[in-house]
């Protein structure tokens, strides 16, 4: 199974209750930070009301905000790269570094 390109999601779930990790986190955190970010909210729609459970983008775990604290102090990218390239509201991002870090702004 490691030599394979892709596993069937119902493997990946076998194997993630045998290890007690949840695999499909990496793949939505993967989603969090690199999805572009979403055309349709641009464009004035009407809404629709579904009883089906919403994605929504700016939901981001502890690991993500760890990740992304520990590139900016360890200098591999500057708080504006991260701001752009991971899309992240510049409040959001110094109010991570506010909570989390005890890096000075």
């Amino acid at each position: 199974m490691f030599l394979c390109k892709s596993l069937d999601s119902e493997i990946l779930l076998r194997w993630s209750k045998l290890l007690g990790y949840d695999f499909f986190r990496l793949y939505s955190q993967h989603l969090i930070l690199y999805a572009p970010p979403a055309a349709v909210s641009k464009i004035n729609l009407p809404v629709q009301t579904t009883n089906l459970p919403q994605f929504r983008k700016n939901i981001y775990s502890k690991e993500i905000i760890d990740h992304i604290l520990e590139i900016i102090t360890n200098g591999e990218k500057t708080k504006n790269q991260v701001i752009k390239e991971y899309n992240i509201p510049k409040t959001t991002l110094y109010k991570w570094f506010n909570k989390y870090s005890k890096i000075e702004v």
